[in-house]
């Protein structure tokens, strides 16, 4: 049984996800100008704009989908269960930043840290369905039930990911629209040149951060849930020579899969 969640490939990720984020913070920092209205604090937008797309559409639509294949028969399995709590892991914690972040940014800009405005109200709701989605998978069952049970959390808990994208449309709120997404800011694009090339670096980086951590995450879930499979049947087969009954010989359950290798 392997003992790390390393590989070459995950090593050569992480060399490029290091490289994009240090150049998009010289983009951010150094090369893109101030925003006519926003002045410098346009630069949290770089941080802001990738974590915030990067949890709701990435993390937690990769957990929905895995959720999905899980419930369904034909595709049960642990590996699809395993793949929706890592993503959503990395999506609470993208979306803790993104909330962060916003904050800082509505201090400069609006005076205040924090107001219940529409878009803020319904992401902060969408970051506790999220810690509760974790909290559901950690309460204690049997792994079928565990897994079925967190699937249909997840399920539940992306309802919300509509709400706060069109918040800004079916509400009155402070938080400006999108920049980028959508057909109207397509054909009008409120940002360009330096700091829409940076906007988009800023993206790509934080997609290659996703992918690092979500390799190395899933990983170390898979391992977790290995051992936890060799401690139980130690425990059975400690049982059963206690009982005097042979031990039921290697469980095929700790083969080593090939998502790990």
């Amino acid at each position: 049984m392997i003992t790390t969640t390393s590989s070459r490939a995950t090593r050569i990720l992480g060399w490029l996800t290091a490289a994009s984020l240090a150049l998009t913070a010289v983009m951010a920092l150094v090369i893109s100008p101030p925003d006519v209205n926003m002045e410098d604090s346009v630069r949290l937008l770089y941080l802001h704009v990738p974590t915030a797309w990067l949890s709701m559409y990435i993390c937690f639509g990769i957990t929905t989908l895995a959720s999905v294949l899980y419930l369904w028969k034909r595709t049960r399995s642990r590996f699809w269960d395993l793949t929706a709590g890592a993503s959503a892991e990395i999506g609470v914690l993208f979306l803790g930043l993104t909330l962060l972040i916003g904050a800082i940014w509505g201090r400069i800009t609006w005076g205040v840290y924090w107001t219940w405005d529409a878009r803020l109200t319904t992401t902060a709701v969408l970051f506790v369905m999220y810690l509760g989605y974790l909290a559901v998978r950690k309460v204690p069952a049997t792994p079928e039930v565990q897994s079925r049970r967190a699937a249909i959390v997840a399920l539940a808990s992306f309802v919300n990911v509509p709400i706060v994208h069109y918040a800004v449309e079916w509400w009155r709120t402070l938080h400006q629209a999108a920049s980028l997404g959508s057909p109207q800011r397509l054909l009008d694009p409120q940002i360009t040149g330096t700091m829409a090339g940076t906007l988009f670096l800023g993206v790509i980086a934080f997609t290659l951060l996703y992918a690092w951590l979500m390799a190395h995450r899933f990983r170390l879930a898979w391992l977790e849930d290995r051992l936890g499979d060799r401690q139980l049947q130690a425990a059975i087969d400690e049982r059963r020579a206690e009982a005097g009954v042979g031990t039921g010989g290697t469980n095929e359950a700790t083969a080593e899969p090939e998502a790990v290798r």
